[in-house]
């Protein structure tokens, strides 16, 4: 009984130093009597029982990793306070174990020196405007060291950049001008355009009043055309209507009576004038022969 169960023991060992179930993006890494053998991928692994070990277990995924606040000198020897974020990944779980004791903090030491180095090149006011260069450039540079470590650099973040107290004052005194600066145009602008929409305005305006005007006269003008000549047609009409009424039988007579009436109403009225001299012809056949003169003048009107 105590053989079977010392036997168990034994065989529980066995498989428990002989089968391996490496999670997904793992990679564990096998030593061969205290030599590399090999990388476990993910799944079932079979080892050699005390022969295999696992030396060092790496994950494969994406690694976010602080770097921590550091003070960078620009290139006008401005100090900013500065920190960022960098994700890297292992890609050899071979070199990451034995590429370096500690590719963490490899990689961490490796950003910070590469930063210093890339703000080093800039003037204050491009760190400020080039951060995606800079976050480049620190790539680039860890990028290549760390391909020895088994890491692949993916990208690196800046969080913040704090430059000193002063300076900070001072960029925010040059921003206020700024905007002052550019209120002030924008009113004089505004004011400019404002002026121009005026005398747009008012030039438009006397335009449409001329050409209004001159409309109007126009209109005036046909009126009083059309009046005059609308009375022409009328009077037209009427001496016509006369004359044909003329030429009808009685007509002469109804004429030299109608004549002598107003010769008659025409006495009448001056003699009813109290402030009027009235001097009547000596001889009244004159008045008749005025009358027969204005007869003969519609006789030869009448002939044809």
């Amino acid at each position: 009984m105590e053989i079977a169960i010392l036997l168990l023991i034994v065989a529980a060992i066995f498989i428990t130093r002989s089968v391996k179930v490496v999670p997904q993006q793992n990679a564990w890494v096998v030593e061969r009597l205290g030599k590399y053998h090999s990388s476990l991928a993910p799944g079932l692994n079979f080892l050699v029982p005390f022969i295999d070990k696992v030396a060092y277990k790496h994950s494969l995924k994406e690694i976010p990793l602080d770097v921590p606040s550091q003070v960078c000198i620009t290139r006008d020897n401005t100090q900013l306070q500065v920190d960022g974020i960098l994700y890297f990944q292992v890609t050899d779980p071979m070199r990451a174990s034995y590429g370096s004791s500690n590719y963490i903090v490899a990689v961490t030491q490796l950003a910070q020196t590469s930063l210093r180095s890339v703000i080093g090149k800039l003037e204050l006011d491009k760190t400020f405007e080039e951060r995606d260069i800079i976050n480049a450039q620190v790539v680039h540079a860890i990028d290549e060291a760390a391909l020895n470590w088994g890491v692949k650099v993916l990208r690196y973040e800046i969080k913040d950049l704090t430059p000193p107290k002063e300076i900070l004052l001072a960029m925010q005194a040059q921003i206020t001008a700024e905007r002052e600066k550019r209120a002030l145009i924008a009113a004089s602008e505004g004011r400019r355009q404002e002026q121009i929409n005026i005398a747009t305005g008012e030039r438009e305006a006397f335009i449409a009043r001329s050409e209004g005007e001159k409309q109007a006269e126009i209109n005036n003008a046909q009126g009083e055309a059309s009046a005059i000549l609308a009375v022409a047609e009328a009077t037209a009409e009427a001496i016509r209507v006369v004359a044909e009424a003329i030429r009808q039988p009685g007509g002469q007579e109804a004429v030299q009576l109608k004549v002598a009436e107003r010769a008659v109403d025409a006495y009448s009225k001056v003699a009813a004038d109290a402030t009027t001299t009235l001097i009547v012809p000596s001889n009244m056949t004159e008045v008749s022969a005025l009358i027969a003169s204005a007869m003969k003048m519609v006789g030869a009107t009448k002939t044809p």
